[in-house]
């Protein structure tokens, strides 16, 4: 197929847009196929620009979103220009260039809408026209000028707030010291947060840039060879990597679906900071008994028991009333949140080892499996170059993944108390591998976070 001609107008341009989607959606219809006639009357360009002034209304364009803050708060999202921010002395949105791009919100249906809208007429976006009114865009969606005025306004809107200003329960609240005196309530502004969407957008690909970019990897594999190198590169030590949305991150916003939900969190610890409470896990064959007495995780496992408990009776009831089993979402939305949290203990957990004096592993009173050690005191590696060579070359984060989900597994298991004779075992054994399933993904989550580091700190994969 032949590359399309570039338009002579604006309105050849919105005619091309609509014709490529309709080809699209066509692709492998026939011409005479009932769905295909529908499909044509739906894409005549009149048509479709009526349907999607109307359909504008589910987006909106933002800088600031609250739905990053928490999936289910429902509330304002701002838009603010840049410019009209204070320009103070940290960084913040007030950064932005011109050409920044903004962020979208809403029904994910409806993108095409906002892929119209970004459409570039010499320079300047089908959207920058619109907020200005410009008449080379009215004259160019419709014939009728009302009609076309109408169109472009509802365009316009996209980048407004729905409704009258809100938060939402489920939103964060701070409250913010304005006044000297911290005692004295009335000093104090309640402050409602949203997420600068527009600006980490900018600063994952700041970030990425530098831990994986050529520039970082030469510059990584002379630091290793002790060659030279011109120009530098940074390194964002203790990075960690901030999952939104789980697995749909379109449902909180068009930039974090582009970002597949990954956003960076700076450390903000203090410097050459190591508790007292960590010691080297020495005497043992793994750490997981250790991890596994820690407070939040205790409380994280009953958790989860309970929450298969709780199924087990629904189940029960349903039964009894000759109702099919169900899953309900609330019920999927609370061990997805479980398994997240526990992925984010062993986070944790992880790191506050390696903060260790680097080679610990070489005690003659360690008895930690070789993947463990790996895992654990990565440190080791510029201290042995035969360790790093080995710890590079195996397969360790497999290994561990399968060791702490088979721990997870025989734990949730001794709670149970359920023998394999008993009539609910397999409703159990389907519920367990429910939440082994769910934590494995979050498993594979944080092991990208460790080989990421890997990956910053060494210029190569783990």
């Amino acid at each position: 197929m032949s590359e399309p001609q570039p338009p002579g107008s604006l309105r050849e341009l919105i005619e091309q847009f609509i014709q490529q989607r309709f080809a699209t959606k066509t692709e492998k219809m026939a011409q005479d196929d009932p769905a295909y006639l529908k499909l044509q009357a739906q894409f005549e360009p009149q048509t479709w620009l009526a349907d999607a002034a109307r359909r504008v209304s589910q987006l909106q364009v933002v800088t600031h979103s609250l739905k990053a803050i928490h999936p289910d708060a429902k509330g304002t999202n701002l838009y603010v220009e840049p410019q009209s921010l204070e320009q103070g002395d940290l960084v913040g949105s007030h950064c932005l260039p011109d050409d920044f791009q903004g962020d979208v919100v809403g029904n994910a249906a409806a993108l095409d809408v906002y892929k119209f809208l970004k459409l570039e007429w010499k320079g300047r976006s089908l959207l920058e026209l619109a907020l200005e009114n410009v008449d080379t865009l009215v004259d160019a969606l419709s014939k009728e000028r009302e009609e076309a005025q109408v169109w472009a306004q509802a365009f316009a809107n996209i980048v407004e707030p729905k409704g009258a200003p809100s938060s939402h329960a489920r939103g964060k609240q701070v409250y913010w010291l304005v006044n000297d005196d911290p005692t004295d309530n009335a000093n104090y502004h309640l402050l409602a947060p949203l997420y600068a969407t527009a600006l980490t957008h900018p600063f994952h690909a700041r970030l990425s840039e530098a831990r994986f970019g050529e520039h970082a990897k030469v510059g990584r594999k002379a630091r290793r060879d002790n060659a030279a190198f011109e120009g530098g590169y940074s390194d964002y030590l203790n990075l960690v990597v901030q999952k939104l949305g789980g697995t749909k991150p379109q449902n909180i916003s068009q930039l974090n679906s582009e970002r597949g939900g990954q956003n960076y969190l700076l450390a903000s610890l203090p410097p050459n900071w190591i508790s007292r409470d960590v010691t080297p896990p020495l005497r043992t064959e793994s750490v997981l008994p250790r991890f596994g007495r820690r407070t939040p995780v205790r409380q994280l496992i009953n958790d989860l028991v309970n929450w298969i408990k709780q199924n087990m009776k629904e189940e029960e009831r349903r039964v009894q009333a000759g109702k099919a089993p169900r899953k309900t979402y609330q019920d999927r939305d609370l061990h997805d949140d479980l398994t997240a949290m526990l992925a984010d203990e062993l986070l944790m957990f992880t790191y506050e080892l390696h903060r260790l004096r680097p080679g610990w592993s070489t005690d003659s009173e360690c008895r930690l499996v070789t993947s463990e050690c790996y895992w654990l005191d990565p440190g080791r590696s510029e201290l042995d170059p035969d360790f790093a060579t080995a710890r590079r070359r195996s397969d360790w984060h497999e290994d561990i993944s399968q060791r702490v989900a088979g721990w997870l597994k025989t734990t949730l298991s001794k709670r149970m108390k359920i023998s394999l004779d008993d009539p609910a075992h397999d409703f159990w054994a389907d519920r367990i591998e429910i939440v082994l399933r769910n934590f494995r993904r979050q498993l594979d989550d944080l092991q990208d976070a460790l080989h990421d580091d890997d990956e910053s700190l060494q210029g190569e994969p783990a």
